[in-house]
């Protein structure tokens, strides 16, 4: 219940913040195991931002795994290829060299401060920028779910990378003007 009252500010406050700030050259967008959410939505982000923006995911968990057959099959269905994807374990650099990272939920935004040293203003909760009515926060893990759970993820994951590039570029626009 608490996620879906403060929505609205938290929608507010996370436009305002991504509309302060210049639009990323680098971004990191990050989950648990890097194998579902993450490179769906890096790859969803490279689709829409195209060459303006370096992107790459990571996780928390052993490097070199695949994704599964249901983030495979999902993502298929959204025109995204991620069979070639391989997960990649976080690294101090790779943390250090984005301007931006892109987590999940709030425990990732807290981890990422806590063991690498990033502010909080320089990590993102996706699912605050879903122009949706919300139930939780944070992006649900798809890991041991039906296919149908991969597919309501990434529609979620869409919506929300659709919003952030609108809103790099309305205050590129801006800056521009």
């Amino acid at each position: 219940m608490p996620d879906q009252l403060l929505h609205a500010r938290r929608r507010r406050a996370a436009l305002a913040s991504l509309l302060a700030r210049q639009p990323p050259a680098r971004l990191l967008v990050m989950c648990n195991g890097n194998i579902f959410r993450s490179p769906f939505a890096a790859a969803a982000l490279r689709r829409v931002a195209g060459p303006r923006v370096q992107v790459e995911s990571a996780g928390f968990l052993g490097p070199g795994r695949r994704a599964p057959p249901d983030a495979l099959a999902a993502a298929a269905g959204r025109g995204v290829d991620l069979s070639a994807h391989r997960s990649q374990l976080i690294t101090a650099p790779l943390v250090q060299w984005a301007d931006l990272i892109v987590v999940m939920d709030a425990v990732q935004r807290q981890t990422l401060c806590d063991r690498f040293g990033r502010t909080a203003r320089d990590i993102l909760i996706l699912g605050d920028l879903d122009p949706e009515r919300i139930t939780f926060r944070g992006i649900e893990d798809p890991v041991e779910q039906s296919v149908e759970v991969c597919r309501r993820v990434y529609a979620r994951i869409e919506r929300c990378v659709a919003e952030l590039v609108k809103v790099w570029w309305s205050a590129a626009a801006a800056r521009r003007a």
